[in-house]
Order: structure tokens, then sequence, then C-alpha cells
């Protein structure tokens, strides 16, 4: 599992950093942000590439857990 910490950051770099994330195919990642903007544009760019997204608020920030989809047989 990827964990990835981009609070601080204003869109677009968690996107860019996720998306630089998401190359390597792992089957599970985890991203840390501290705005909506970031929390909701790295949810669609997660489901975008074929992940399940799970968001828990962890004190002011969002963890958005992203599963890869099993694919359908």
């Amino acid at each position: 599992m990827k964990k990835i910490d981009a609070r601080g950051l204003s869109c677009p770099e968690p996107v860019l950093l996720l998306r630089r994330a998401l190359v390597k195919g792992e089957d599970e990642y985890v991203i840390i942000v501290d705005n909506g903007a970031a929390k909701e544009n790295c949810l669609r760019y997660g489901q975008y590439q074929g992940y399940r997204v799970e968001i828990a608020a962890e004190g002011e920030a969002f963890e958005l857990r992203l599963f890869k989809k099993e694919a359908d047989t």
C-alpha cells in the first residue's frame, strides 16, 4: 500500500501526486488531504482511474483509501 501525504498542498498538486503514484498499478493507495477541493478532485480522479474510494475524516484532514476494482469476468 502506497501512502501519500498531501496535507498543505492546494489543487492540482494532490491530484498530480496521486496520478504519479497510480502509474505503479498497486492494488491499494491512501492519500491524506486537508481541504475539500483536494478531497473531491482526488475522489473523482481515483474513480475515473477504476478505483473504489472510501473517505474517512481524520481530525481536520481526510484520508482517502483507493482500492483497485476487480475486473468483471
